[in-house]
């Protein structure tokens, strides 16, 4: 396939924005390339400048679990832009979008909405630092919690995928008080709170991780945390940003049956359009002005046009059936993968957790970032091409996990695995 206008359209791109891109991992630095320029997308699909059509699985990186441009959605984001975009003052919307995350998301008693996971987990961490009057957090390597400095140690997605291990212009004063462990070692954490008694103020961490690839908490792990955090006094943060309403209609906490003090959300409650939120115990959330002195605010917070886009989104996801049906094409999708890779000699860790999966080309279990590293990331450059070739639209990093939508129909699943038995056998036959 020629793509013409997509090369053309990146070199006018890189003349005025950094690298042609407006986030790192979309300019294909992790497998080689140029990348695609995007003209429109429906259902399971999306074209490129070019013309061409791809079976998505990227899925704007998890928001769109009704699939692109889902009539509801559409029509009521058309509506409501009728009516304004913003209006820098309280909506019912916000209130109703509200009540429906926490109705779904077990721990959420209150929530603030914000414009962006980067926004959620900086603000998330300011309370819990308010909260306990303690200075330290702890995160885990290879988990993406969004660009703010205190974040960028050691971090996951974009970061992973350029290889750097940290962000120049991140001062040392404002990293001093983040200490980082590996994840799914619980004795580690364990040394840690021993080494600094009464000074840890949260542990945040993807409670299933997307962002150093998928990579889920080994059994007992995450209530091993939850018992850590209640005994020291600390406070436990699920970041949900990628995996609330994904892995289960009430996130990675009801999946596991463990609930967090704060979780913070984004993605799918905008429906596609710039969204984030943090929340968690009532008593907790209190603290937030104005009702307490933890300050943060934000214009275009609650904006009407992503909180209707949200909550439809939210009540057609809610529908009986339409999760469960998603979540067992995911599961197709995954096992046909490891059973084709499997047959052709080829070394794979696959899984996926409710709409959500991933892949590494390794024959070691992967638990935590030193093991997602040992992937063939060669392997997996070539095999995103010769899926690409065949219309198949991946995430371009090993790092990065994959999404399906309600638009993934069985059959839809059975051509993207047509695909793969024709690219992974070739795949075999190419030395590592």
């Amino acid at each position: 396939m020629t793509r013409d206008r997509s090369k053309a359209l990146y070199t006018a791109a890189r003349k005025v924005i950094p690298g042609g891109v407006n986030s790192p991992v979309r300019a294909f630095r992790g497998v080689g390339g140029d990348p695609l320029f995007i003209q429109r997308g429906q259902g399971p699909y999306i074209w490129d400048a070019d013309g061409h059509r791809y079976i998505d699985y990227v899925m704007s990186w998890g928001p769109l679990v009704l699939g692109h441009a889902p009539e509801p959605v559409i029509e009521a984001i058309r509506e409501q832009a009728g009516r304004g975009t913003s209006y820098g003052a309280p909506t019912e919307l916000e209130t109703q979008l509200a009540e429906l995350v926490i109705s779904l998301v077990p721990s959420v008693e209150m929530v603030r909405f914000v414009n962006s996971g980067t926004e959620a987990t900086m603000s998330a961490l300011r309370l819990a630092r308010a909260y306990t009057n303690r200075s330290k957090i702890v995160k885990f390597a290879g988990h993406y919690h969004g660009h703010a400095d205190m974040l960028l140690v050691q971090a996951g997605s974009g970061v992973a995928t350029l290889g750097l291990p940290d962000s120049p212009g991140v001062p040392a004063g404002a990293v001093q008080d983040t200490l980082t462990l590996p994840f799914n070692d619980l004795p580690a954490v364990e040394q840690l709170f021993a080494q600094f008694p009464d000074q840890i103020a949260a542990i945040i961490l993807e409670p299933v991780v997307g962002n150093m690839g998928f990579v889920p908490p080994q059994p007992g792990y995450l209530q091993g945390l939850r018992d850590l955090t209640r005994k020291h006094g600390a406070l436990l943060i699920f970041d949900e940003v990628m995996t609330g309403f994904r892995v289960s209609l009430g996130g990675a906490q009801a999946r596991y049956g463990v609930m967090p003090d704060l979780t913070t959300l984004g993605k799918v409650i905008g429906g596609g359009l710039p969204v984030g939120a943090y929340g968690g115990r009532a008593e907790i959330m209190q603290t937030v002005a104005p009702s307490g002195p933890m300050y943060q605010a934000g214009t275009l917070s609650g904006n009407p046009l992503a909180m209707t886009a949200g909550l439809v989104t939210l009540r057609e996801w809610s529908k009986p059936g339409v999760f469960e049906r998603t979540e067992a094409a995911t599961q197709t999708l995954v096992s046909g993968i490891a059973d084709i890779a499997r047959h052709c000699g080829i070394p794979i860790q696959a899984g996926s957790a409710g709409t959500m999966f991933g892949y590494f080309f390794t024959s070691q279990p992967v638990t935590d970032y030193a093991s997602a590293r040992t992937s063939d990331t060669a392997r997996f450059a070539r095999h995103f091409h010769a899926l690409l070739d065949r219309r198949i639209y991946t995430a371009p990093s090993q790092f990065e996990a994959g999404f399906t939508s309600a638009a993934h129909t069985p059959d839809i699943i059975e051509q993207t695995l047509d695909a793969f038995r024709v690219t992974l056998p070739a795949l075999a036959a190419v030395p590592s």
